[in-house]
């Protein structure tokens, strides 16, 4: 690992000033001076790998960001530290967001959970195999080098929104789900304080593969909000992985609905992770399903829209060959409403008795 400055941050004003005053386009994040850092799960193995090179990090693991709470009309806050862990597991959440307790849950470890921050987890960087290995060119870690994984092991990556430049995919589960939700980043620089809404947060990969995210680098995230919704009876998140635990996401689905005395569809919400550079969200597919009945027919109409477009990527029928995902994808989209329309939280039972394996916040 390279040498590097540490500055613990003392308050929110002091870390942003430690970082480079920039406009929004800037140099690759692996060039970038400074960043900011609080858990430090996915920074400091990217840092030992040689994959990002910051001269500083900026601790900001002790501000006093971690609050997680009620906000007037229903909604919720989460702070930007307050840790995986104490988020899934808070009242609150696990009573009017189930579907994001699940998806916290279905991602990393208890003790990566009871570590990383929410606002960290948002800012997680791909796990493409080529992106980690520095000995192989990579557009996303080093611009303008190519992109091997086009034609190579393109097992865990993407088949929607890419570009020539990357297939690399979004790790987090944990978006996922606050796609879905709806939910909005606040943030604040030397400019000011802004709402991003989390469809505007991520970005897909075209030309520019090494920006991960529309923030600039010295915007610092605050907390997290979710609208307040009725979909706490019907969502669900369902994770397929290679391996039953501590394994990325071949395909996950947080999937959510708000059914009449009927059990017809108000309004739908699909957000598909292991699929697209950001988790990946067609208001048009969801609304296909407002007015019909919950039935796999009108589910698996839902899912042909969204996956339109979809591409495989990778040598056909070799080892890294990813165009099962199509299919796969398609199936969980129909399976995850399905859940969501009985009530069956998540395919794993990690919420069910004797879930919480933590440790206390």
């Amino acid at each position: 690992m390279r040498g590097f400055d540490y500055l613990p941050a003392r308050d929110a004003e002091e870390a942003i000033a430690a970082m480079p005053q920039s406009p929004l386009h800037h140099p690759s994040e692996r060039t970038l001076p400074a960043k900011f850092i609080a858990g430090g799960t996915n920074l400091i193995d990217l840092m030992k790998e040689s994959v990002m090179r910051p001269r500083r990090v900026v601790d900001v693991g002790r501000l006093p960001l971690a609050g997680i709470e009620a906000i007037e009309g229903g909604g919720m806050r989460l702070g930007a530290t307050a840790r995986n862990a104490a988020t899934a597991k808070h009242p609150l959440v696990l009573e009017r967001y189930p579907m994001l307790a699940a998806a916290i849950l279905a991602g990393a470890s208890p003790q990566i959970r009871n570590m990383a921050t929410n606002g960290g987890n948002l800012l997680q960087r791909t796990r493409c195999h080529y992106f980690y290995d520095v000995a192989v060119p990579c557009n996303k870690r080093e611009p303008g080098t190519g992109c091997p994984a086009r034609d190579g092991l393109a097992r865990q990556l993407a088949i929607l929104g890419t570009s020539d430049h990357c297939i690399a995919t979004h790790p987090s589960d944990m978006c996922v789900a606050l796609a879905a939700l709806e939910a909005v980043v606040h943030v604040r620089s030397p400019v000011g304080e802004r709402d991003i809404a989390f469809a505007d947060l991520h970005r897909l990969p075209g030309g520019e593969p090494d920006r991960d995210t529309t923030l600039a680098c010295d915007e610092l995230i605050m907390h997290i909000e979710l609208p307040a919704q009725d979909f706490a009876r019907h969502s669900a998140y369902l994770k397929l992985r290679d391996r039953a635990s501590y394994a990325f996401a071949l395909v996950s689905v947080a999937a959510a609905l708000d059914l009449d005395e009927a059990g017809r569809i108000r309004t739908a919400r699909i957000a598909v992770g292991g699929v697209a550079h950001k988790p990946w969200r067609d208001p048009a597919a969801e609304s296909l399903l407002a007015g019909r009945e919950a039935t796999a027919q009108a589910f698996g109409e839902a899912a042909q829209r969204l996956l339109q477009g979809a591409r495989g990527h990778g040598a056909p029928g070799g080892p890294g060959d990813n165009r099962f995902k199509i299919e796969l994808a398609r199936r969980a989209i129909v399976r995850a409403l399905e859940m969501a329309r009985d009530g069956e939280l998540t395919q794993t039972g990690e919420l069910g008795a004797g879930h919480v394996q933590d440790i206390e916040p």
